[in-house]
C-alpha cells in the first residue's frame, strides 16, 4: 500500500501537538512526512527540519513558497497538516487548497467566522478535501456509541452532559509557556479562550455521537484568573435538534482535573456514559435493568469495532491511536478508498466557529439564548 505523501505547516522544535501529529499519522503507515514549514523562524524551520530528517531542499520558511513548490514537484507533497496556533490557520489552509493538496487542519478551524467562510468557499472551490482534527471522534467507542444511537439502541434522545476539565492553567502561565501563551492571546488565539480550546472539542464529539446539531444556547463565561483576557471557564445550555437539551462544562481552572473530558447521553430507552481517561469502558443501561459494561473491541460489538482497534481486548488504546484512526480515514479518504463519512471537515469547522461566537454574544449580553 502506497503512503500519502505529506507537508507540516507548524510542529517545529517545542510544538506539542506537531509531534502528536506526526505519530498519528505514522501508527498504521499510510503517511511519509516529506516536506515542512516547520516554523516561522528560519533558523527554528530549519533546525526542526534536519531533527525529522527533511531533505534541505524542502525544508521551507514560508507556507505560500511550500505549496507553490510541492504543488509543481511530481513527488510533492499530497495532503499537508496544519498544526500551527489559530490564527494562523487560514492563510496556509487557503494556499494549499489552491493548490489542489489535501488539508488536514487542527481544531479549531480559525479566530472568526469571517476567516473561516473564506476557507469554506476555498473548499468548496478546490478538487482537495478538507479535514479538522478532532481527533476525539476516532476513539472506538464514541464510534461504537454513534452506532448504537443510530439504530435506536437509546431510543430518542433527551438529555446530553458534555464536559473537558483541565487544570493546567488555573494560574497566569509562566513567560516561557509557549502553549499556554498562544491559548491566551486574543491575536492569536482568536475570541475564544476555553470554549476554543477545549470547549469545541466536547460539543464536537456531542453532536458527532448523537448526531444531534445545536439550534440556540446560552453560556456564561468566565476568566477566573486575574488578567486573563479570555474565558478560562464556561457554563452553557444548549437546545439541540429533535427537541433534545444539552448542558456543557469547560473548564481549564478546574483543580485535579487532567483532561476530563466526558460524555453521557440519555434516550427513552437507555443511556450511556464514557469518559476519556478510561477510554476502553462505557457503560450502557436499559431503564430498569443492570448496567452493562462495554469494552473496545470486546464481544458482541459487530459492526465496525474491529476496523477501530488495533490490539487484542484488555490492552489499552488511547489518545495516540484515537487520533491514529482520524489519519488513517483521511488516508483512506485521500486516495479515493472511503467516503470519510466520520470525518469531520469544514462543515464541524463552521459550527465550531458558531459556538464559540454565540457564546461569547451570550455571555456578553449577560446570558441570553442566541440562535443559529
Amino acid at each position: 500500500m502506497s503512503r500519502v505523501r505529506l507537508g507540516m505547516v507548524g510542529g517545529g522544535q517545542g510544538a506539542f501537538i506537531g509531534g502528536v501529529h506526526r505519530i498519528a499519522s505514522r501508527i498504521d503507515d499510510r503517511f511519509e512526512l516529506v516536506a515542512g514549514a516547520l516554523s516561522s523562524t528560519p533558523e527554528k524551520a530549519k533546525a526542526s527540519g534536519e531533527a525529522l530528517g527533511l531533505d534541505p531542499e524542502r525544508s521551507y520558511t514560508d507556507y505560500e513558497e511550500m505549496a507553490k513548490a510541492e504543488a509543481s514537484r511530481p513527488d510533492g507533497i499530497e495532503a499537508v497538516s496544519i498544526v500551527t496556533p489559530n490564527h494562523m490557520h487560514a492563510g496556509p489552509a487557503i494556499a494549499f487548497l489552491e493548490a489542489g493538496i489535501h488539508v488536514i487542519c487542527d481544531k479549531p478551524l480559525t479566530t472568526s467566522m469571517e476567516e473561516a467562510e473564506r476557507i469554506a468557499k476555498a473548499v468548496d472551490a478546490s478538487s482537495a478535501k478538507f479535514i479538522l482534527t478532532h481527533n476525539y471522534t476516532g476513539y472506538p467507542l464514541m464510534r461504537q456509541a454513534r452506532q448504537m444511537i443510530e439504530r435506536g439502541d437509546l431510543g430518542k434522545i433527551r438529555v446530553i452532559q458534555a464536559e473537558y476539565a483541565q487544570d493546567w492553567m488555573a494560574e497566569e502561565p509562566d513567560a516561557d509557556n509557549k502553549q499556554a501563551a498562544w491559548r491566551t492571546d486574543p491575536k492569536k488565539s482568536g475570541g475564544g479562550g476555553a470554549i476554543g480550546d477545549i470547549g469545541t472539542h466536547a460539543l464536537n464529539l456531542a453532536t458527532f455521537v448523537s448526531g444531534l446539531k445545536p439550534e440556540a444556547l446560552l453560556a456564561d463565561l468566565d476568566a477566573f484568573v486575574t488578567g486573563r483576557q479570555l474565558d478560562d471557564n464556561a457554563h452553557v445550555l444548549l437546545r439541540m435538534s429533535g427537541g433534545a437539551k444539552a448542558m456543557l462544562w469547560a473548564s481549564q481552572v478546574a483543580m485535579g482535573c487532567e483532561n476530563g473530558l466526558t460524555l453521557r447521553i440519555y434516550g427513552d430507552k437507555a443511556g450511556i456514559e464514557w469518559a476519556q481517561e478510561n477510554p476502553n469502558r462505557m457503560t450502557f443501561t436499559k431503564f430498569g435493568e443492570p448496567k452493562q459494561i462495554i469494552t473496545r473491541g470486546g464481544a458482541g460489538l459487530g459492526g465496525g469495532a474491529g476496523d477501530w482497534t488495533r490490539i487484542p481486548p484488555g490492552h489499552p488504546e488511547g489518545y495516540l491511536e484515537g487520533f491514529a484512526n482520524v489519519y488513517t480515514d483521511a488516508a483512506d479518504l485521500i486516495q479515493g478508498k472511503a467516503d470519510g463519512a466520520l470525518l469531520p471537515g469544514i462543515e464541524a469547522g463552521l459550527e465550531g466557529m458558531w459556538f464559540i461566537e454565540a457564546c461569547i454574544e451570550s455571555s456578553k449580553a449577560g446570558g441570553t439564548w442566541v440562535k443559529r
